[in-house]
């Protein structure tokens, strides 16, 4: 049965990874909060066409006043914050010596230091009731090294390193905190990327183990169960690779692609 008082903050959840993570958790029973750089319009407009309640915001969560306004706002409105997803984030394919300082430093901004803000100002919420979870979405390139990408991998390391001290530190008080590990997902973010050239559909295709990318779905569905209290319940500190088997592959291309 589903215990439809549980509420969810998702960051991000305007499009891709966001967007498909906040209408699968409005379907088993949570009431969506979203934030986004733009207001989120059409996934609210998507989930309360299932019947289900969510709000939007816009706002810089790399703002410490707006993410303590925006968790006013949920709390005065859902009185609890039972899961926390950390998705939003930002790319940068610039060589490492090429890569501007202040580019650098907005990176890190949004991809960790807001983790960080948005995990303080929930957590504590949670601390409070005694139970929560907190899902940081991280990526593969958290768990290995990628050329051109200096800033991003920084940032993704740092969130696989953030999310494992918060899950020593509050786990004993009955908050989950766990990373997904993305690979390559068709998202708008892809599309973006490729765009400057710095890569085709075979050049990742090629490298998967599975030979596809993912999709928004396949990522949602693994956040999802980290925030489940039942179906990861002594899931704690844990980085999940969901990458089609990119991180566990060592194998070269020849010899791969033999394998098909």
């Amino acid at each position: 049965m589903k215990d439809n008082t549980r509420a969810a903050v998702v960051t991000g959840g305007a499009q891709g990874i966001g967007r498909r993570t906040s209408e699968l958790l409005a379907q088993r029973g949570y009431r969506l909060a979203i934030i986004d750089i733009h207001h989120p319009a059409e996934t609210i407009k998507a989930i309360e066409a299932q019947g289900c309640e969510a709000m939007g915001y816009a706002g810089d969560i790399t703002d410490e006043g707006t993410v303590d306004r925006f968790a006013k706002e949920v709390f005065d409105r859902y009185g609890r914050v039972d899961v926390l997803v950390n998705n939003a984030g930002i790319s940068l394919i610039v060589a490492a010596e090429h890569t501007a300082l202040s580019d650098y430093r907005r990176v890190l901004e949004v991809n960790l230091v807001a983790p960080f803000l948005l995990a303080k100002t929930f957590g504590q919420m949670m601390l409070d009731a005694g139970s929560g979870s907190i899902v940081n979405v991280a990526s593969v390139a958290g768990l290995l090294g990628i050329a051109d990408r200096v800033a991003y991998n920084a940032s993704k390391h740092g969130l696989i390193g953030l999310t494992r001290t918060l899950a020593a530190e509050w786990g004993g008080r009955g908050v989950r905190v766990n990373a997904v590990c993305p690979g390559w997902v068709k998202t708008e973010m892809d599309v973006a990327d490729q765009a400057g050239g710095s890569y085709t559909d075979a050049d990742i295709t090629g490298r998967i183990p599975m030979a596809r990318f993912a999709n928004p779905d396949d990522i949602a569905r693994a956040i999802a169960f980290l925030a489940d209290a039942e179906e990861s319940s002594f899931v704690n500190g844990h980085a999940l690779a969901v990458d089609g088997g990119w991180s566990a592959d060592g194998t070269w291309e020849s010899l791969r692609l033999r394998k098909r």
